[in-house]
Formats: structure tokens, C-alpha cells, sequence
């Protein structure tokens, strides 16, 4: 007898977060060109979104600028939403930000994704280099730039205010869904009192439940959201067999295990990280390594994957998982999206 999918997995979106890594032996545009590959791919195995992470000056991650790579993600596929993931307010004008993201919704009606972040998405010294005045740092004023943006995106300027006559964006009467990103309790705090809805980075932070939980206690209906709207994003590797999203995920693993110890280096291919494993670890025997990490990592074979991803929705009560991988070769995690999707029944 065919059993019906549990209400979980009916409900369950879930999503792409590409932070475009860049792998050893590769360039930034292979990477770059790899991305507009696998949003194609997420449209055609059935998630609902795709979105491009901002990282700056690191050979790991090749995606400096969203905007750039919106466009052309968009522009190679039909019906996913594509969005950032994201851009990182503190370095922009508000103004500058509304108007792109309204000329990306004019071009894409009904397709685009405002997700804001207040992270530099690097360092300290490059963040100070971004900034277009240099003769002080700059001030901690996104909750007032948030503001901004938004009511530049709802024409809610008033009439006192010194920009209001600069209401009227290019790419009216469509704009962007505007979302707030956090891996902190603050981000959850600031998007409960605007009524947006919030993505939390569990690959940053394992211990967000109740952050989530508060959101959705605190939270005050808006012209964004009548109720909240939570992502989680997880960091995900899906295989044929649990040692094989082991290994693939041995890559990552060293290269973000040398980025905590300020050492930038591109994606290292899997022979290679697992002898930085091994040596990590005092095991020199050859073999699949121990998985021990601070951050939540969900690894394994595609049964085993929809477990965890399952686990940690309902552990955070979301609405939707979003998913970053990072692997060596870009067909493994082509290929782990698409077990991903088998595991779940998504659809196209």
C-alpha cells in the first residue's frame, strides 16, 4: 500500500545558498560560471529559491558582488525566486541597494530576493577599504539604514524626510521581497519589531533555536508579513553512502578549518584534505576520518540527510531549510542537491 508523506515533507521548502567556491587548480570565473550552472540545476530538481552569498578579498569565495550575479542567475532560468544571500547593508548606500534590487524585480516580476545582512563578510581592514570615506570607520547605524531601504521599497518616506522626494524607483510598481539575515539574537530582535522574515545561519551558529523561538513570540505583523516566515540554513553534503559525503566534505572542512586560523586558501581536493585531517588528528592510517565539528554539519547518505535536515527545521520550528555545500568538484554537489531533492519528492 502507498503510504502518504508525512506532513513535514509536504510542507517543507527547501532552498540553495551558493557562496561560489572557488576550488584548487580553478579560477574565480569557473567558479562564477559554476553558480549560474547549479542555479539551473535548483530550478530544474524543484527548490524554491536560490541565493548568492557576499564574501570579499578571500581565494576561497568568488562572489565579492550578488548584484552581479543576480542578473545572470536570473536571466538563466524561468521560475525559481533568486535572491541575496546576502547583501551585506553596511557597506552601501540604502538608496543605491533600492534602486538595484527594484530594477532586478522590473526585469524579474515576482522572482527577487532582498535578504539583508549587517556582517562585513570579511575582515576588518578590507571592510575599511570598501568604505567610499576613509577618514573614520564607519558608524554602526544599519538599524537605521534598514529603515531606509525599506521605505524606500514602500514609497514610506515622509514628507519631512530630507530624501523624500527620491521615492520613486526604477523598476516600479514590482519590487523585491526584502528578508533579515542573522546568525545573533539583535538580527532576530530587529526583524520580529519590522514584521520581516528572517533567515538564520545555523553553518554560523548551531545554538539559534531560541532565537528563532523569540522571533516568532515578538513578532509584530507588517506590509511584509502578517506571521513570521523563518528559514534555516544549514550546511549539508549528501552521497550515495554516509563515508562518501564523509570524504567530499573533507575539502570544506580544511579549508574553513585554515580560514579560523587566518589562513585563506582555495578549496583543497579531497586526497589532500584528508591527509590535513589525518595529520590534524594524529591518525596516519589512510581511511575515512571521525567527523567532529563546533558547528552543525549534516553529512551522510540521503536518508540519512532528510533526518538531520528534518531535525534541525523542527528544532528551529522554520518554515523552509536552505542549503549551502561545499565540495572540491562542482559535480558532487550538483550531485548532492539532486539527492537532496530525490530524498524530499521535489518536483520542477
Amino acid at each position: 500500500m502507498k503510504t502518504e508523506p508525512d506532513t513535514l515533507e509536504m510542507s517543507l521548502r527547501l532552498s540553495v545558498l551558493d557562496q561560489s567556491p572557488i576550488s584548487e587548480g580553478s579560477t574565480g570565473g569557473d567558479a562564477l560560471r559554476n553558480s549560474i550552472d547549479l542555479a539551473r540545476h535548483a530550478e530544474r530538481l524543484g527548490y524554491r529559491r536560490y541565493w548568492v552569498a557576499e564574501h570579499h578579498a578571500t581565494p576561497m569565495l568568488a562572489c565579492a558582488s550578488p548584484e552581479a550575479l543576480i542578473g545572470p542567475a536570473a536571466s538563466a532560468t524561468t521560475g525559481i525566486r533568486i535572491g541575496s544571500g546576502g547583501v551585506m547593508l553596511p557597506h552601501y548606500s540604502p538608496l543605491k541597494v533600492a534602486e538595484t534590487f527594484s530594477m532586478f524585480s522590473g526585469l524579474f516580476p515576482g522572482r527577487i530576493d532582498l535578504a539583508l545582512g549587517r556582517a562585513p563578510g570579511t575582515d576588518a581592514l578590507t571592510a575599511f577599504a570598501l568604505q567610499r570615506d576613509r577618514r573614520q570607520g564607519a558608524p554602526d547605524d544599519f538599524r537605521e539604514q534598514l529603515a531606509e531601504l525599506l521605505a524606500y521599497l514602500d514609497h514610506s518616506l515622509p514628507s519631512t524626510h530630507p530624501f523624500a522626494r527620491l521615492g520613486a524607483l526604477p523598476g516600479d510598481p514590482e519590487r523585491p521581497d526584502p528578508w533579515l539575515l542573522g546568525s545573533s539574537p539583535q538580527s532576530g530582535i530587529w526583524a520580529s519589531e519590522l514584521g520581516l522574515p528572517y533567515a538564520f545561519a545555523d553553518f554560523i551558529n548551531p545554538h539559534g533555536p531560541e532565537i528563532a523561538a523569540r522571533y516568532r513570540q515578538e513578532f509584530q505583523p507588517s506590509r511584509w508579513r502578517s506571521r513570521p516566515e523563518l528559514i534555516v540554513a544549514l550546511w549539508v553534503l549528501c552521497a550515495d553512502t554516509d563515508e562518501e559525503a564523509e570524504r567530499l566534505a573533507s575539502s570544506g572542512i580544511m579549508a574553513f578549518t585554515l580560514l579560523r586560523r587566518g589562513q585563506l586558501v582555495t578549496v583543497p581536493p579531497v586526497d589532500k584534505a584528508l591527509q590535513f585531517i589525518r595529520e590534524e588528528q594524529g591518525q596516519p592510517t589512510p581511511g575515512v576520518f571521525p567527523v567532529k565539528a563546533d558547528r552543525r554539519r549534516i553529512l551522510g547518505s540521503p536518508a540519512r540527510v532528510r533526518e538531520g535536515i528534518e531535525a534541525a527545521v523542527r528544532e528551529y520550528g522554520a518554515d523552509e531549510a536552505m542549503i549551502v555545500t561545499i565540495t572540491y568538484e562542482h559535480e558532487a554537489r550538483r550531485r548532492s542537491y539532486e539527492l537532496i531533492a530525490k530524498a524530499f519528492g521535489l518536483t520542477s
